[in-house]
């Protein structure tokens, strides 16, 4: 008779020690953060009458004309440039999408995906002459999200419930 042993059971914290419930929970405070920021990014954008417009004074189209030529990758920015509304619209809703499913912890490893390659990007683009680099905050945002990519949401999460459902169900 073959026996398995559950490595994902939770020890309450008058069982264990309770640096195990804080390395269990040590991401929560990140995927908060991240979540909130990334939704106040996305409204922000969305609810700025002079963001969404190819032109003028604080429009999306400025921003990038005006980083062009300092971006690592102009290519980036011309492609960006050939519809700075929509641009502006498609980082507005990623970050809306992002910052909701890794709050949810609903596809944490995707989200978390989506909210990399947005920091990415715009450390590609926008922040990318920033000096010294560390001034620019989108690589900092980068790395923040790289452990959630790599950890995803297993913990008070859609994710967690879900897997849990389907463990229920098949029997395990």
């Amino acid at each position: 008779m073959t026996h398995r042993i559950r490595t994902d059971t939770y020890i309450s914290a008058s069982d264990g020690d309770w640096r195990d419930t804080a390395t269990r929970y040590a991401l929560l405070p990140l995927r908060v953060f991240l979540g909130v920021t990334f939704i106040y990014a996305g409204v922000d954008k969305l609810t700025d009458s002079a963001f969404l417009k190819s032109a003028g004074t604080g429009s999306i189209g400025d921003t990038m004309r005006a980083v062009r030529d300092s971006s690592a990758i102009p290519a980036l920015v011309d492609l960006a440039l050939k519809s700075p509304v929509g641009f502006g619209c498609a980082i507005a809703l990623g970050e809306l999408a992002v910052g909701i499913g890794i709050l949810a912890g609903l596809f944490g490893r995707l989200a978390a995906l989506g909210g990399a390659l947005i920091s990415l990007s715009l450390w590609l683009t926008v922040s990318w002459a920033s000096t010294p680099y560390y001034y620019g905050n989108d690589l900092a945002y980068l790395m923040a999200w790289l452990p959630l990519v790599l950890a995803g949401t297993p913990y008070l999460s859609l994710d967690a419930l879900l897997r849990a459902r389907r463990r229920q169900r098949s029997g395990l």
